[in-house]
């Protein structure tokens, strides 16, 4: 049996300036990177779809520094089985010497399935991420991460194994929101409460830079539908080993799923 946990239908209803809202959405099943948690799902938004997203990430490192982070997201369904999209990180750093505002750099993204799952093949899928060298707190290269994502589903239970690399110098990479240099993560969701609320769980290992200290990290959040187009997820994290990862990481987020008449098959132009 096809198993299709991202949008079970896009129902255009013609509402005005040729915008569409997505019907029958349940957007709140998709783990959308580190929304709630860094993993993600393998499947990307339905073909034709835009998701709008605006989250806000807060992170207390091992050395007391602060990190206030939002990141505007929008990703296109530009293709079956593909998604593409941009994200624009604007962060505030603070440390002892004072706080940094600015600009992460823009990253652009693209994720495909390769397959929905079967019997015995889980959903697998590819992303990549490229963050531009662009704003006083982003990287001074680009830096490339490729990640693998699989998904198997057990009726209302499913589980998520991400598997993530960056490719670029260490003393290029961003000052905050970096992404990296390896991550591992499992991941564990449920749906409660008539199919509107997804909860989450994960362990993740990661390493920032070449010979850093692999962070252990815990993790859970959940994802509410308020309507058939916005959902609002929040998530905690924190480090399992005492020299590396989060003394406390905190997400909140809130994302909208829609069309466009002209971007439709058969839509008016």
């Amino acid at each position: 049996m096809r198993v299709v946990p991202r949008i079970a239908t896009l129902a255009i209803a013609l509402t005005v300036a040729g915008l569409h809202p997505v019907v029958a959405q349940i957007d709140y099943r998709n783990l959308d990177a580190n929304r709630p948690v860094r993993t993600e799902d393998a499947y990307p938004i339905e073909r034709y779809a835009l998701e709008l997203a605006i989250p806000y990430e807060y992170e207390n490192g091992v050395a007391g520094e602060q990190v206030h982070l939002v990141v505007p997201e929008l990703a296109y369904g530009a293709f079956a089985n593909a998604e593409v999209g941009l994200e624009l990180p604007l962060a505030a750093l603070r440390t002892p010497a004072g706080t940094d505002w600015g600009f992460a750099g823009p990253r652009v993204f693209a994720l495909y399935n390769f397959n929905t799952e079967a019997p015995v093949l889980p959903a697998l899928s590819l992303r990549a991420d490229v963050a531009l060298p662009i704003g006083d707190l982003g990287a001074d290269d680009p830096q490339l991460t490729l990640a693998g994502i699989v998904t198997r589903s057990w009726g209302l239970t499913r589980l998520h194994l991400n598997a993530a690399a960056t490719i670029g110098r260490d003393d290029g990479r961003p000052v905050v929101d970096a992404p990296p240099r390896w991550a591992l993560s499992l991941a564990a969701d449920r749906t409660f409460y008539r199919q509107s609320l997804l909860l989450v769980a994960e362990l993740g290992l990661l390493e920032t830079a070449s010979g850093a200290p692999t962070a252990v990290t815990a993790a859970a959040g959940l994802r509410y539908q308020l309507t058939p187009t916005i959902v609002v997820d929040a998530g905690i994290s924190r480090r399992l080993v005492a020299d590396a990862g989060p003394d406390l990481g905190l997400t909140l987020g809130l994302s909208h799923a829609f069309g466009i008449a002209g971007w439709l098959p058969g839509g008016p132009r």
